[in-house]
């Protein structure tokens, strides 16, 4: 398939976990109706963003995960489509992940993937619920095409996008939550939002293939009474295998993203930037290392 028509789900949060499942439901369906064939959900999506603190009974939410895999199974399989999720997974007692499940237009799972990078900042306290994921960085085979689903910080990590081209995905795709505070100034919210955006549209050039993000909109206050809350800046995007804009969605609307992508770009712009034929490979051991002393 040369040609792959996606949707992306730009959502605010709307106060439960039923209420974000009929709404996601009701714009898939949308999607799907509009001939969408691989629709991708933003990071976390069944909730709140509830890493702003450091709070056990937030680990509850995960006793969902059996419950919102098959859900959303039943989903991909009567809009017969690959749905792309972001579930917090309980693995066993203690032992949490930030999950991307893939789901194929039959409604099985093609694949998953546990996030890898875990970040750690003021109301983004990751590392206190999810345990850094161990199936690596393996592409996701689907019946459109070899997936790479990554999650929000590990966008900015240039070796998980290389890696995950280098084993043959035909496209990224990251599934995300990241915003400002309000108190931040102009310039430095701008700086942000643009270096978001920048690092990852570099990732589509470098590796020649398109890349999406999912990102989430609306203010969400921190539960617990701790910071101030974080304003997500929406900005879902997706960028072709040259880097070239296909669709940007606003910093403050919830948006149904709908766009074609032409696979066979990537054959043509690696023709002419061979980026990964000129690579060398014998000069790279530093790059295991933390930091070369």
């Amino acid at each position: 398939m040369q040609r792959l028509k996606v949707a992306l789900l730009q959502q605010a949060y709307k106060g439960n976990r039923e209420a974000m499942m009929q709404s996601s439901a009701q714009m898939i369906a949308k999607a799907a109706s509009s001939g969408a064939q691989l629709v991708a959900l933003q990071e976390l999506h069944t909730r709140e963003y509830f890493c702003q603190s450091e709070n056990v009974t937030f680990f509850d939410y995960a006793n969902d995960f059996e419950a919102d895999v098959k859900y959303f199974a039943n989903i991909a399989k009567a809009h017969h489509i690959v749905l792309i999720t972001s579930l917090f997974e309980k693995r066993t007692a203690g032992l949490y992940h930030n999950t991307a499940v893939v789901f194929d237009t039959d409604g099985s799972i093609a694949g998953k993937y546990r996030k890898m990078h875990i970040p750690d900042d003021p109301q983004f306290y990751e590392k206190f619920y999810f345990t850094p994921g161990d199936l690596g960085f393996e592409p996701i085979q689907t019946s459109l095409g070899k997936l790479g689903v990554l999650i929000c910080w590990d966008q900015w990590y240039p070796e998980a996008a290389r890696i995950m081209a280098l084993k043959g995905a035909q496209m990224l795709i990251y599934p995300t939550a990241i915003g400002w505070f309000d108190e931040d100034s102009l310039e430095e919210k701008q700086r942000q939002r643009e270096a978001w955006i920048a690092v990852q549209r570099g990732h589509s050039i470098a590796n020649g293939i398109p890349t999406m993000a999912i990102n989430r909109i609306g203010f969400e206050s921190d539960s617990s009474g701790v910071g101030n809350g974080i304003r997500f800046w929406g900005s879902s995007f997706i960028y072709g295998a040259q880097g070239e804009p296909i669709a940007l969605a606003s910093q403050d609307k919830e948006e149904l993203i709908l766009a074609e992508i032409d696979l066979a770009r990537s054959e043509e712009v690696r023709r002419i930037w061979p980026f990964l034929r000129d690579r060398r490979i014998e000069s790279y051991a530093n790059i295991t290392q933390r930091f070369c002393d």
